[in-house]
């Protein structure tokens, strides 16, 4: 390829409804369902030093959010990790942000607009590496809020399936913002902790580990960290978490793909500990990329 072709490449590869092509040409018809209806769900995979982390559990968990919402694009799950292998091969990318696409289009010519008669596509994009929190926020610990907006209720939106009905977490995102924030964690109609916009919860109390059993996407960093917590031999909890008892822990910290496990110094203006991350936070952040690192639950890729 020439250096432009190269060049453009670098910036992202994407691959919608059988083909390829650089992410900046990625576009998807804005009459279907999936975007007008947000008729859609969607995993994300990372890529660290030239490998996939966890790239089986990711590929079940969107096989199952699929099901969950009746999507069944015509890839298989094997079809599906050569897509997302062939993407990052081909930017070339070392640390990407992989996300993989199931979106519901139009329905058939002639058919009952009905989504049982729309047909399913796969989009997947593999761009440059991205920070849900950043490095040097994640340095200092990450100021949150608990937001006044109540995550959307499982029994309308089943949290374990990945989707793209974010309204209830733009609003938190916003309210964060209005108040001198980083970012929010939202609570359910009844109380308790849930998730924030794109990761899951953890509060240290009293030497134990605990993360909500309710509202939230069963993560797959937070499964990483109930396997770190089984190593080190710290006790580790799901279980409800009521908003005072998480406003009052000796530590939080926060887990997603996209940035591992991140600390937390500040909830609703109160300064944890120091004002930086806990010893038990930075502890398991630095566990968790050390095994990364060594190679853990790693699917290198041939570049």
């Amino acid at each position: 390829m020439s250096e432009m072709s190269n060049a453009v490449w670098a910036k992202g590869a994407a691959y919608i409804d059988g083909r390829y092509m650089p992410v900046e040409q990625a576009a998807i018809p804005i009459t279907d369902w999936g975007y007008r209806r947000s008729d859609a769900t969607y995993d994300v995979v990372g890529v660290w030093d030239g490998a996939f982390f966890r790239l089986e559990d990711h590929l079940r968990r969107f096989r199952s959010s699929m099901r969950g919402l009746r999507l069944d694009p015509p890839e298989s799950d094997d079809d599906i990790r050569q897509v997302l292998i062939e993407c990052v091969r081909r930017s070339g990318l070392r640390h990407a942000y992989v996300a993989m696409d199931c979106l519901r289009g139009m329905p058939k010519p002639g058919l009952v607009r009905h989504p049982v008669n729309c047909r399913n596509y796969l989009a997947v994009f593999a761009i440059p590496w991205v920070w849900v929190v950043s490095p040097d926020v994640q340095d200092r610990g990450a100021h949150l809020i608990i937001a006044r907006t109540p995550r959307i209720a499982a029994a309308s939106i089943d949290p374990r399936i990945k989707n793209f009905h974010w309204g209830d977490l733009t609003s938190g995102l916003f309210e964060a913002h209005d108040r001198g924030a980083d970012n929010c964690v939202l609570l359910d109609a009844d109380g308790f902790v849930t998730e924030g916009p794109g990761f899951n919860v953890f509060a240290v109390i009293e030497g134990q580990v605990v993360t909500p059993d309710r509202g939230a996407l069963e993560g797959i960093t937070r499964l990483s960290i109930l396997e770190l917590c089984a190593d080190l031999a710290i006790p580790c909890t799901i279980r409800p978490l009521p908003a005072a008892e998480f406003a009052d822990a000796d530590e939080i910290f926060l887990a997603t793909t996209a940035g591992g496990v991140m600390p937390v110094s500040r909830i609703d203006g109160r300064i944890l500990g120091n004002d930086r991350p806990g010893p038990l936070s930075a502890r398991l952040q630095q566990q968790f990329w050390a095994k990364r690192a060594a190679g853990w639950h790693a699917t290198p890729i041939n570049y």
